[in-house]
């Protein structure tokens, strides 16, 4: 029997926000909006999201007048994207 996929995970853009951090460990919003090509409203909520889970977590400052939200991955997101991936693995083996 196959594993079940992480439905959190298993949308486009959470899997390309955690992929992103994976590698990078933290990224801000726009440079996050830039690599996936989302528009600002839905790469919000998808960081909501992925927050919420606990697979992020999210820090917004200020640099001079600009809102500046810097996104990093938790342990709980890495073990939970490396989970991710093995299960792909089994529905690329069968």
């Amino acid at each position: 029997m196959l594993p079940v996929l992480n439905p959190l995970l298993h949308s486009e853009l959470r899997l390309a926000i955690i992929s992103t951090l994976i590698s990078l460990e933290q990224a801000d919003f726009v440079y996050l909006r830039k690599q996936t090509g989302a528009t600002a409203g839905n790469l919000s909520v998808q960081i909501d999201k992925l927050q919420k889970a606990g697979y992020i977590a999210v820090e917004k400052s200020f640099r001079g007048k600009m809102p500046c939200t810097i996104c990093r991955i938790t342990q709980e997101g890495v073990d939970a994207f490396e989970q991710y991936v093995e299960a792909l693995k089994e529905y690329i083996v069968k």
